[in-house]
């Protein structure tokens, strides 16, 4: 992955926790205060939809959660409207076995897909704040958040 890629960043990281309760917090819509900073004191709004502020400009930005416990699969769709959610993100949670290792560990993979308005410098600066938000994540849930 390079900030130039033009489709999406990805970043995956070992939590040590087994993948259903990573998957758990990950579903969660308020536990992403502890580290969407794009998304900010969190409100939830009903019907897995939540708004929050970035930390960078202030502007509100929705997120609702569809989350599919069986695949240990979460996708957030975002926008700077509850009308205008579309999909952005995914985060995949493997178990610590799938990758050789205990089930003890899990794996979260997250997947940012460039959203159409995305210009090149915020783009690339998502690239960076990618990979700053999933130790973000391993040290919320490894706290026990």
């Amino acid at each position: 992955m390079s900030p130039n890629d033009r489709n999406a960043h990805s970043a995956s990281i070992e939590v040590a926790v087994p993948a259903e309760r990573a998957f758990a917090f990950m579903a969660d819509g308020m536990k992403q205060n502890h580290w969407a900073l794009g998304s900010q004191d969190r409100k939830a709004l009903g019907d897995n939809l939540f708004v929050g502020q970035s930390s960078f400009d202030g502007s509100d930005l929705y997120v609702k959660i569809d989350s599919y416990p069986d695949l240990l699969l979460v996708d957030y769709s975002i926008g700077e409207t509850p009308e205008s959610v579309s999909p952005a993100v995914e985060a995949r949670i493997r178990r610590g076995s799938w990758l050789g290792r205990g089930d003890d560990v899990s794996v979260i993979t997250l997947t940012l897909w460039r959203w159409p308005f995305a210009d090149q410098d915020e783009w690339e600066m998502h690239y960076h704040l990618w990979k700053t938000e999933m130790h973000l994540i391993k040290g919320a849930i490894e706290r026990g958040l």
